[in-house]
């Protein structure tokens, strides 16, 4: 079963068993969402790629420029661990992690949460590639991803545990929408993916033959 049935039977099972009004208010947030977020400001195919230092899951500095040096590098911006939708998504990419490198690729994964909380996420999802922390979205912000939750939503974190100025470590609310960016050794973007609905995700098939096109089909 893929991704994708795994996200519709997710979303499915959340409006069978959510609080009730619950699923049409995130309906309508996202769509609300998808009127207002400026995409023109998302960087695009052939936009130089902003170099960026971030913390591991396990404190350790991760560079961009640094991991060009080995080879292109896929760029995936998530909410957070305690998104489901994104868990599944980490999951999909981690059973695809063999293939993506066989093109001498890098996956990274990028969060506004907490090292700590990366590090959660990392461990629950038995991620072998790297899951890094952007605390206030700084990095999320250069390629244009960032959007503030309206109270509506804020409130509904709030009610399941799940609010974040505990996991990201600010009172801001501000999310990245997710996104998947393949950046080529010279940082130049190749492939760019935003998907303002957090519930529909690239496919790791989808991913992976535009990896094979952007090396033009060589494996390492």
């Amino acid at each position: 079963m893929g991704l994708e049935q795994d996200l519709a039977d997710f979303k499915a099972e959340f409006e069978r068993t959510a609080p009730a009004g619950r699923a049409a208010l995130y309906d309508r947030k996202v769509e609300e969402l998808r009127e207002a977020f400026p995409l023109q400001d998302v960087l695009q195919v052939d936009d130089l790629a902003p170099d960026f230092t971030l913390s591991g899951a396990t404190g350790q500095m991760v560079s961009l420029s640094e991991l060009l040096r080995q080879g292109p590098v896929i760029l995936t911006f998530y909410r957070g661990g305690w998104c489901p939708y994104c868990n599944l998504q980490l999951r999909a990419y981690q059973a695809a992690l063999p293939e993506i490198e066989s093109y001498g690729a890098s996956l990274v994964a990028i969060s506004p949460e907490l090292p700590d909380r990366s590090l959660s996420t990392a461990e629950k999802n038995a991620l072998g590639f790297r899951v890094l922390s952007d605390v206030g979205n700084s990095v999320a912000s250069a390629f244009g991803l960032v959007y503030a939750l309206p109270e509506e939503l804020r409130e509904a974190l709030r009610s399941n545990g799940k609010a974040l100025p505990a996991h990201n470590g600010d009172e801001t609310w501000e999310l990245p929408v997710p996104a998947t960016f393949i950046v080529a050794k010279n940082r130049r973007i190749v492939f760019s993916f935003v998907e303002i609905d957090y519930r529909r995700r690239l496919a790791p098939e989808a991913l992976i033959e535009a990896l094979r096109h952007a090396v033009g089909g060589t494996r390492s």
